[in-house]
């Protein structure tokens, strides 16, 4: 028997996703735009909050996006391999008890919080089967995967299908001895963290970004206008607001985050470890470049 690689529906998903970060990004910049145009008070106040607020959930939405554009189900006749995104389950066949519709269960499941179509992820109790962890992305049509330590609920788009396969490679038996897998995103995130470079990097970012943020919100209420940018001839461009010069660390901490999630997406293989710190370094570079541009534009004001 050949591996049969199983994948969950998707176009849903995706749409949802998809969909909800154009809204979210096009409110969020809305709502930057709006605050540089407001005098310092409670509607400048407003607006940037209001734009950190939809632009919080866009990195988990991007996330969530990805990991369900690379997420199957591979069967082999020696193991069954869960993989969504950064998540990843090895289970040999023999450990296995049984496979089965979540629609036979006399309790229904209860959905992981947070659950949007292309993206049922997360653990819940269920008072028959204990644990369960959700690899899937449609209720309809959920498959529970049984093992001694817990049941995975998972939506290939052919259920039947994956069954009958299923069946086969247990009837087939095994050819080689298999060993379970385990891996988070947490734990990736742990590894990383014990490196002591990856730490260096990841705290000067965040503290470079965190005073940029402090910086700005000291000079904004201290001066009218400021100058953002020069022209062709080393000249300072006409004044505008001071309140637009919050778009600097709000450009700086967006393109921190983006390197930081990149660096964890290539620290998951060990001979790509080098492109993280890569992508890492020069995200602290542009925090710098950010710091630099504050403080030339401050200097000509």
């Amino acid at each position: 028997m050949s591996a049969q690689e199983f994948l969950p529906p998707r176009q849903r998903g995706l749409a949802v996703h998809a969909g909800l970060m154009v809204i979210l990004l096009t409110l969020s910049v809305f709502s930057f735009v709006s605050a540089t145009r407001q005098e310092v008070g409670l509607a400048f106040t407003l607006a940037l909050l209001a734009g950190l607020i939809s632009f919080a959930p866009l990195p988990l939405l991007a996330y969530r996006l990805y990991a369900l554009q690379r997420a199957h189900y591979r069967l082999d006749r020696d193991t069954l391999t869960l993989s969504w995104g950064l998540r990843l389950e090895q289970l040999p066949l023999n450990e296995i008890e049984w496979v089965r519709p979540a629609s036979g269960l006399t309790t229904p499941l209860v959905l992981p919080p947070l659950s949007l179509p292309g993206a049922i992820l997360g653990t819940r109790h269920h008072p028959d089967l204990g644990p369960v962890e959700f690899l899937a992305s449609e209720r309809r049509g959920l498959l529970l995967v049984a093992t001694a330590r817990r049941v995975f609920a998972i939506s290939p788009a052919r259920p039947d299908a994956f069954v009958r396969d299923f069946q086969r490679a247990i009837e087939l038996g095994s050819l080689e001895h298999s060993k379970s897998r385990s891996l988070y995103p947490a734990f990736i995130l742990a590894r990383a963290w014990e490196s002591p470079p990856a730490r260096v990097l990841w705290l000067s970012g965040f503290l470079l970004n965190l005073g940029l943020l402090a910086w700005v919100s000291l000079l904004i209420p201290s001066r009218q206008q400021v100058h953002l940018g020069f022209a062709s001839d080393g000249t300072p461009l006409p004044p505008v607001p001071s309140t637009q010069i919050i778009l600097l660390p709000v450009f700086s901490l967006a393109f921190f985050l983006i390197g930081w999630l990149a660096g964890l997406f290539y620290y998951r293989r060990p001979e790509q470890r080098i492109l993280s710190f890569i992508v890492w370094t020069s995200s602290v570079l542009s925090s710098l470049i950010f710091i630099v541009a504050v403080w030339m534009n401050t200097a000509t004001g």
